[in-house]
């Protein structure tokens, strides 16, 4: 269940600053950006290394943190579980620089392609999708798959986020 009330992550001053969606031939052949925020005001984020095209983490957008992302050229997202706004790499120092941001057809995901600063994930590891998911074995119960991982951690964690 998501942690936020419904319309947390943007106020009504948030959501003026794109203009509401319109049809979707607007939407999907327009070149006006109007993203199509959820009932919490929300957009889908992905991003990747603009390099390598890896899958570095996905998370949500606001209408301020779309705003600040497209003015800055630097991430930035909307956490659920803080209900609050967040600039990547604001604790950790691993930000990311984004190089291009596409907007899906429907205009309710991001995708940006970024320069990381060591690693994106809290864990310490480069990318969120450090565990691949074996196929071909018979799921289902709890714990009858066993993830393999893929990736070492890059930074500490610990060090990265302590408070001081």
């Amino acid at each position: 269940m998501n942690a936020a009330p419904a319309n947390a992550g943007a106020s009504l001053s948030d959501q003026a600053s794109f203009a509401p969606p319109g049809s979707s031939a607007d939407l999907e052949e327009g070149a006006a950006l109007t993203p199509k925020f959820d009932r919490d005001g929300l957009v889908t984020a992905v991003a990747t290394d603009a390099v390598s095209g890896d899958v570095l983490m996905v998370a949500h957008m606001n209408a301020e943190a779309l705003a600040k992302t497209i003015a800055t050229g630097e991430a930035w997202y909307f956490s659920r579980s803080r209900n609050a706004l967040w600039k990547k790499g604001e604790t950790s120092g691993h930000g990311q620089r984004v190089v291009e941001m596409r907007i899906d057809c429907d205009q309710d995901a991001v995708w940006i392609k970024v320069e990381q600063t060591a690693g994106a994930c809290h864990t310490g590891r480069r990318s969120c999708f450090y565990r691949a998911v074996p196929l071909g074995q018979a799921g289902g119960k709890a714990g009858a798959t066993t993830l393999e991982f893929r990736d070492d951690r890059v930074f500490d964690p610990q060090q990265a986020y302590r408070k001081p």
